[in-house]
């Protein structure tokens, strides 16, 4: 069955959900106790971009959210444009991207998409160029954390600068991001998606997320499996 939005805003989906939001310098101060009695039960924040942005509003996000209760995690913007992967999943990292399996920490997620500082959506790069940046980012982010990342991304996106590459769904979890009443097809290679953002705006700050699950999968998710919780104790720090 199709989504249809509801009187909200927000779209009406088969099966639970969690409603959260994602948040960056843009939104600033943050009203997070407004949030969570608006719906918001989880939250992104972008920590860094490149190797050499950290997000100043970042560090009072995330304790922001953590204070009122909600899941967090914090977000990459991808600059392979800038350098490799490596250092900058590293930065990222050292900067507040870190995943611990403390039951409230989400996995922090590379943001991969249109290059807004210039007209070449895919960063100069050749599809398997683009697939192999993302992979070394993937696998560094894993090596540091015991788990790897989830990938924000869209189906455009991903289907013309990775050329389609379908091998990342089996270690990373997706947030698509599409605007609209229904999430549509996925990049390709997943079957489904974890996270959707579904608009810039709504009665949450910053962007509006839906989590495909109830509130324990979301704890679950937040977790993780034993494989990980025992791969990130085993991480160096």
């Amino acid at each position: 069955a199709h989504p249809t939005p509801r009187g909200d805003g927000v779209p009406s989906v088969a099966g639970p959900v969690v409603r959260g939001m994602d948040v960056s310098g843009h939104q600033g101060r943050v009203d997070w106790r407004a949030a969570w009695r608006a719906g918001a039960r989880f939250a992104y924040v972008k920590a860094t971009e490149g190797t050499g942005f950290r997000s100043s509003t970042h560090r009072a996000q995330y304790r922001g959210a953590r204070a009122v209760g909600m899941l967090r995690g914090s977000y990459h913007f991808a600059r392979p444009d800038l350098s490799a992967a490596a250092p900058q999943a590293r930065f990222f990292v050292a900067n507040g991207g870190d995943w611990k399996p403390d039951g409230h920490t989400l996995p922090g997620v590379v943001d991969i998409e249109y290059n807004p500082y210039g007209p070449d959506d895919c960063y100069g790069l050749g599809p398997a160029e683009m697939s192999q940046w993302i992979a070394e980012f993937s696998d560094t982010y894993r090596a540091l954390t015991g788990r790897f990342p989830m990938i924000y991304t869209t189906r455009h996106w991903w289907n013309t600068c990775t050329g389609g590459n379908t091998g990342f769904a089996g270690n990373n979890p997706l947030w698509v991001a599409r605007y609209g009443p229904r999430v549509g097809e996925l990049p390709a290679g997943w079957a489904r998606h974890t996270m959707w953002q579904y608009d810039n705006e709504g009665v949450l700050p910053g962007d509006q997320n839906l989590f495909q699950g109830d509130a324990a999968a979301l704890r679950r998710f937040a977790t993780g499996s034993p494989r990980q919780r025992a791969a990130a104790r085993q991480a160096p720090r």
